[in-house]
């Protein structure tokens, strides 16, 4: 995977965190599962990049 490609898709997920969080915060969502999700989700996408490939 392109160097370039790697660090546009890690900013947008980082990006996508801190809008997350802002809204946790601000906004005061309560329901939890959704947030449990997103988190499982970025997690996912992080060990993703931090493997590379293996297959």
């Amino acid at each position: 995977m392109p160097r370039e490609l790697t660090y546009m898709l890690m900013t947008i997920a980082i990006i996508l965190v801190v809008l997350w969080l802002v809204s946790f915060l601000v906004l005061h969502v309560t329901s939890g599962l959704i947030h449990l999700i997103i988190i499982v989700a970025v997690i996912m996408f992080i060990l993703h990049f931090v493997r590379g490939r293996s297959a």
